[in-house]
């Protein structure tokens, strides 16, 4: 149990690098630990979706092998990002990172934007909608922006977010198409007969759980940038990973993590007894 007023440490649970790969040739998320784990949970399932051959496999196995590797080293990427931009980067020039999926504490921007967002603005407006976080336990979060345009990313598969709830706010430009579309929730999934659609609006946000299984549909026309903010709640998540369904297993990482916390040593001041 946390002792209150005692120092925290977020981290990330080391399923980050295991669970969740996403395959898009065969529209499937999986768990890697290795060949003959891959096989043993789903030889039949990948011989059903097209990877039939051995050649299949090995590109496969290249592929989820070098996933793994990425993320084992985005948080050093991070921080040497983060440190290029706190060097070089110029508001007046925003077209520098408008490719790029962007993260928001990498351009400085938690303590000044998304964390008194969080704290004065999202806080209350989530335990009215949700009275389960009332008392304020979202105590963290990951903003980004994205960006969704013909011959780049035009659609999201089918997924649940690593956050107990997710803010999206349709930021611009002109756009037709690309609609959310919602599910059950990840726990237990539903058949997706007629799945909830909503429209995005350009200024205006859509709430919803991040473990509701949810994805986009094809841009048709455009450019559509949005603003998403993963809300977490260490005591929620303390308790179970939503990637691995387990205990978590925690491992040191740079600002929030990925909202799970652990106590660190308290230090005492020894001049201060004497």
């Amino acid at each position: 149990m946390a002792t209150p007023g005692a120092p925290r440490r977020f981290c990330r649970c080391a399923c980050f690098c295991s669970e969740n790969l996403y395959v898009a040739r065969y529209g499937l998320h999986l768990r890697f630990r290795g060949k003959q784990q891959l096989l043993r949970d789903y030889g039949p399932t990948l011989r059903d979706r097209g990877c039939v051959s051995p050649k299949d496999f090995q590109q496969l196995l290249a592929e989820l092998e070098q996933e793994v590797e990425r993320r084992r080293q985005l948080g050093q990427e991070s921080a040497a990002r983060k440190a290029l931009i706190a060097g070089s980067y110029r508001p007046a020039r925003p077209e520098v990172y408008a490719s790029l999926q962007v993260l928001l504490h990498e351009l400085g921007l938690d303590e000044p934007l998304v964390t008194p967002l969080r704290e004065r603005f999202l806080q209350p407006l989530m335990a009215l909608l949700y009275p389960e976080y009332r008392g304020g336990p979202l105590d963290s979060h990951r903003a980004f922006v994205v960006k969704y345009a013909p011959g780049q990313d035009r659609e999201l598969a089918y997924h649940y977010d690593n956050a107990e709830l997710t803010l999206n706010v349709a930021l611009g430009k002109a756009f037709t198409g690309g609609a959310l579309y919602f599910g059950g929730l990840f726990q237990a999934p539903a058949a997706l007969t007629e799945p909830l659609e909503v429209e995005h609006v350009v200024g205006q946000g859509i709430l919803h759980r991040g473990g509701q299984l949810h994805g986009a549909r094809p841009l048709g026309t455009g450019e559509r940038w949005n603003l998403v903010v993963w809300l977490r709640a260490s005591a929620v998540r303390n308790r179970l990973c939503p990637m691995c369904c387990r205990k978590p297993d925690l491992v040191d990482d740079e600002g929030f993590g990925d909202g799970f916390t652990r106590e660190e040593p308290t230090t005492v001041d020894v001049c201060m007894l004497t």
